[in-house]
Order: structure tokens, then sequence, then C-alpha cells
């Protein structure tokens, strides 16, 4: 008796990740990482763009960290060219989760201060973990030049990529703390007291500062 082939043919999973359902499209992206396929990297990269559900991009993600990194990354990359903000932070995120220095050069200072926020966020984490030796001085400017940048999430995600290049933040923190602006002066000072004591708290930080910078005692800290 002739057994009958098993069906190998990515179309029910590739076709799973366009259900309505998102506990459908949930499982059809963890078949997908379970049973890597190069025929999926296209499709999962695609459905990171508009997956609305955040435990559905994690898992799509996921799926792309078990493909092979000569197939995933040149086609994350060209993903950071795209329209849509949340196909470059998606792509942007899955980049740091497989962390292939490869994708060093594709991230630019215009992805680093990219006008939407989740966008610059992701570009931030991705960036502290790709960074070539010698080259940490350089991004931690450019990661500077946002101080103050946009509410406690986006600050907070600025303090930590700033406080994971380590030393190569001190002249650019104190340079920082006399800025004319008073929100990057806070937003400094608070980076500097995390860095110093992270189990402070952002917010306990970010609310010295502000005190510091009310009564203009920049300087007088011990």
């Amino acid at each position: 008796m002739t057994m009958p082939k098993e069906d190998t043919h990515p179309m029910p999973a590739l076709r799973g990740l366009e259900d309505n359902g998102s506990s459908v499209r949930l499982r059809a992206a963890l078949a997908a990482g379970t049973t890597p396929d190069p025929r999926f990297v296209d499709k999962l990269v695609e459905r990171c763009a508009i997956e609305p559900e955040f435990s559905v991009r994690e898992m799509l993600t996921w799926a792309l960290t078990r493909h092979s990194s000569s197939l995933t990354v040149p086609r994350l990359i060209d993903e950071l060219r795209a329209e849509r903000p949340q196909a470059r932070s998606q792509a942007l995120h899955t980049l740091s989760k497989i962390g292939d220095r490869r994708a060093w050069p594709a991230i630019t200072r215009a992805l680093l201060t990219d006008p939407d926020d989740e966008v610059a966020r992701s570009a931030w984490r991705v960036a502290v973990v790709l960074v070539p030796k010698g080259e940490a001085a350089g991004l931690a400017g450019v990661l500077a030049a946002q101080l103050g940048r946009g509410e406690h999430e986006t600050q907070l995600s600025l303090s930590r990529a700033l406080i994971a290049l380590g030393e190569v933040i001190t002249p650019i923190l104190h340079a920082g703390m006399t800025d004319a602006d008073p929100r990057v002066r806070q937003h400094a000072i608070a980076t500097e007291r995390l860095w110093r004591d992270p189990d402070a708290g952002f917010g306990f930080a970010i609310e010295e500062a502000k005190r510091i910078v009310a009564l203009g005692a920049i300087g007088q800290e011990g």
C-alpha cells in the first residue's frame, strides 16, 4: 500500500498569516518558526509591516530568527526603506534579535533620528547591539543630539541606549547638562543619575532632574 506523501507546501502556513483571527495568525507564525522554510521569509517580513497584534508581531520576529540570517538580513535591510513606519520599526526590532553585525551599515542617521518615535526607538536598540568597536562615541553623539525628545517611554529608551554604550557618554551627558533647553538638561541629568544608580528608576531620576533644573543647581551637585 502506497502511503500519501506528507504535504510540505508552505501555502497553508502562509494563508494562516492572513487569517482574520489573531490566534490563527499566532499559530501560523509559530509553525513557520518551528519548521523554517526559505519560502516563508518574504511573507513573514511582509506580515510584520501590517500585523496589528503585538503578540503576533513578536512571534513573527521569532519565526524570522529561526531562519538563516543570510536570507533574513538582506530582506530586513530592504524593509528599512519602506514608507510604512511599522515596517521600518519591526525590521529594526528583528535585526536587533538576530544580532548580525553585517546589518550595521544599514542603521543610518536617518533611522536613528526618524520622526516616528517607534522607529527611532527600535533603531536605538539595534544600534547599541550592532555598533562596532571604535564607533560607540560617534553613535553616542547622534543619540545625545536627541536628548529631551518625546515623552516618558521615548526618553527612557534613549537613556537606556546611551547607558549601554558605557563610558563614552560621560562628556556628552556633561555637555547636555548645560544645554540651553531645559528638557535637554533634565534628560541628560536623569540619564546620568540612572547610569550611576540603575535601581533608582527613570521616573525618580527625571523628577530629581526637574528639581535640579528648576533650582539651577547643576554644578552644585557633589
